[in-house]
């Protein structure tokens, strides 16, 4: 996979990859930046939502219809030293709908095992929670 990323002025950069989307990225003022656009450590973590939740809905997929919403929440802990590179990600999966909390467990572990190819892609310490119809759930190692 290629992408490219094309410099806008200042600390702005364009990107875009086999999909063509443009995706904008800005430093925030304190770098240097606008603060016009998503800095690459939000897409960052965004992407990772992104990916295991689409590894996430493809696992349940013929369970979808009974599932009324899904929300992943992000919280990343950087290093305090240059890099300032993530050290963890914990994952928030906030699940509502009639669906039993092991379809959704195992679809998590699965796509943190075996499919998402952003959290393979980190050294980060990822970790997963799991709130289904407003109730905690554990999530066994």
């Amino acid at each position: 996979m290629e992408v490219k990323a094309i410099w806008q002025g200042g600390r702005a950069f364009e990107a875009k990859g086999p999909s063509g989307y443009p995706m904008s990225m800005d430093a925030t003022p304190n770098y240097g930046g606008e603060g016009q656009a998503p800095t690459p450590t939000e897409m960052l973590l965004s992407s990772l939502a992104g990916c295991i939740g689409i590894d996430v809905t493809m696992i349940l997929k013929p369970h979808l219809d009974n599932i009324e919403s899904i929300e992943i929440t992000v919280v990343g802990s950087r290093r305090e030293e240059l890099p300032t590179a993530f050290t963890a990600a914990d994952l928030l999966f906030d699940v509502k709908g009639n669906i039993d909390a092991k379809k959704v467990i195992r679809a998590i572990k699965l796509g943190e095992e075996k499919y998402c190819a952003v959290s393979a892609s980190l050294k980060a310490d990822i970790s997963y929670r799991l709130i289904l119809n407003g109730e905690e759930i554990e999530i066994q190692e």
